[in-house]
């Protein structure tokens, strides 16, 4: 039986984002600074900074990705303490850390929090009546997993 995580209504949203697609996670964060205002945003290293600057609202920042700061969101995912992830990641270009980077979105569906990797997906996710309300997150049952790995 599957366990229940309640989500506030104030969500605590990591923003990550890969080189060539910083410009394009500041320029949404901007369009959606209002929305955004209502929750607590989490980045990754110049991210966190790009988007505290665009937006005049504190980020609690992380290391760098290549740096463990996927890593960091990770097991933030992991505590159950991140609800939202949008991670605009760059298709196009081989990423030194591509694991790390895996590894987050792994966590993403492990958990089940929402996450977006693009723009349109991220409009969408932001604009669900869902991120304003509170919400029960149901929490898959690993016990059995844990049981065979022992």
């Amino acid at each position: 039986m599957d366990s229940v995580r309640n989500i506030s209504s104030r969500k605590n949203i990591a923003l990550v984002a890969h080189d060539h697609k910083k410009r394009d996670l500041i320029d949404w964060a901007e369009y959606n600074k209002a929305a955004l205002a209502q929750h607590d945003l989490l980045a990754t290293g110049t991210t966190g900074t790009l988007v505290e600057d665009a937006l005049g609202q504190p980020v609690r920042k992380f290391l760098s990705g290549p740096l463990g700061g996927d890593q960091q969101i990770g097991a933030l995912i992991a505590e159950g303490k991140i609800d939202v992830l949008i991670f605009f990641w760059d298709p196009m270009e081989a990423q030194p850390h591509d694991p790390d980077v895996k590894a987050l979105l792994r966590l993403a569906v492990t958990w089940n929090i929402p996450f977006a990797c693009d723009r349109a997906t991220a409009d969408f996710l932001l604009t669900s009546p869902l991120m304003y309300h509170e919400y029960a997150c149901a929490i898959p049952d690993y016990s059995n997993y844990i049981k065979r790995t022992i």
